[in-house]
């Protein structure tokens, strides 16, 4: 991770007013994917996040092979405080490059 990912994430555990642990982030097996393709499903217990990539840039295929690489399964409670870190990240982006459109 670097210092800037590294201190923007410190940045909105700090913003959601958590009083909580001191946290260390330990980046020894952290490796960095691109998704530019995310699928989501749920049930009752968890919330299934399926990251990929796209490579067909053709818009008018008929078909489409998605390359999924990445599954992360969350509880809904883990779901939900990550769409709120999510929805404060897009704020804090637009604050510095304008709205997102």
């Amino acid at each position: 991770m670097d210092t800037a990912t590294k201190n923007s994430a410190a940045d909105l555990a700090k913003s959601s007013g958590d009083s909580g642990p001191k946290i260390t982030w330990n980046t020894e097996k952290l490796k960095s994917s691109y998704a530019n393709f995310v699928n989501a499903n749920s049930t009752q217990e968890e919330v299934v996040l399926n990251f990929g990539m796209n490579s067909n840039w053709d818009r008018m295929t008929s078909e489409v092979e998605i390359e999924l690489a990445h599954r992360i399964v969350m509880s809904p409670f883990a779901t939900k405080r990550l769409g709120e870190l999510l929805g404060k990240l897009v704020t804090q982006y637009e604050g510095r490059y304008g709205p997102i459109k």
